[in-house]
């Protein structure tokens, strides 16, 4: 992100959500909120769940570091990626 703009981001709202992808075991989860909300804003962060959903991942610990490496204080946020 530039310094211009600043993503806002509940960490454990999405968090949450997250979460409950990665541990839905319904392939609807793909039309959750987030999931399109994510692809917004880069693609690969849903990539990313995906392998998570495929490694069996069920603690929520794991989602919540990955939340907090791309969205907390100390990241660069997520960059988005044009098509």
């Amino acid at each position: 992100m530039t310094s211009f703009f600043r993503l806002q981001v509940d960490l454990d709202d999405l968090t949450d959500a997250m979460y409950d992808f990665v541990t839905d075991p319904q392939p609807s989860r793909n039309d959750r909120p987030v999931i399109q909300e994510l692809n917004d804003i880069n693609h690969d962060l849903v990539d990313v769940l995906e392998c998570m959903v495929l490694d069996g991942t069920d603690d929520r610990r794991d989602v919540a570091d990955f939340v907090h490496t791309v969205f907390g204080p100390q990241s660069l946020g997520a960059r988005k990626v044009e098509s």
